[in-house]
């Protein structure tokens, strides 16, 4: 037999989900990523552009559950560098490494709440470390990815 998924260790998509719920709701509150953020982009976000909240929250969970080798494809809206990629969807936002990094903290701390075994949230975090480079390519480039409206956009 073999070993099981990470997606099988963390539950399945129900699981995931409720992870995901509860994580992205504690980022609206973060004080470094979330509606008192000094990054303006995360800050807007985070207050002007939260009926998106259900759609993100459902990407999110998509890709959980794809980098865990879930039954589940996540397809960007935005498509990156691979399948995968978030940079795109994030590039507008300009997410430091140091925002990037209270973000997995943030991760981190939900998986704690929820009780995920150690090595089942180490690899978590490992896959979510992984991205890094380029969910912080915007604070590093002058491209923009904003709409026409000139809103911020997330779009995985």
């Amino acid at each position: 037999m073999a070993d099981a998924t990470l997606y099988e260790r963390l539950g399945g998509v129900f699981a995931i989900a409720a992870v995901i719920d509860r994580f992205s709701d504690a980022l609206i509150n973060n004080p470094i990523v979330g509606q008192r953020s000094q990054n303006p982009a995360l800050r807007e976000w985070h207050t002007k552009s939260l009926d998106r909240l259900p759609g993100l929250k459902f990407m999110r969970t998509l890709w959980v559950c794809n980098v865990s080798a879930g039954p589940f494809e996540y397809t960007p809206v935005r498509p990156g560098h691979d399948q995968l990629a978030l940079e795109e969807a994030h590039r507008a936002l300009r997410i430091s490494p140091a925002e990037f990094d209270e973000v997995a903290a943030e991760l981190s701390r939900t998986l704690d709440a929820v009780e995920v075994p150690a090595k089942e949230k180490g690899e978590v975090l490992a896959a979510f470390a992984a991205h890094k480079d380029e969910v912080t390519e915007g604070s590093r480039d002058t491209r923009s990815s904003r709409g026409d409206d000139d809103r911020p956009r997330v779009t995985h």
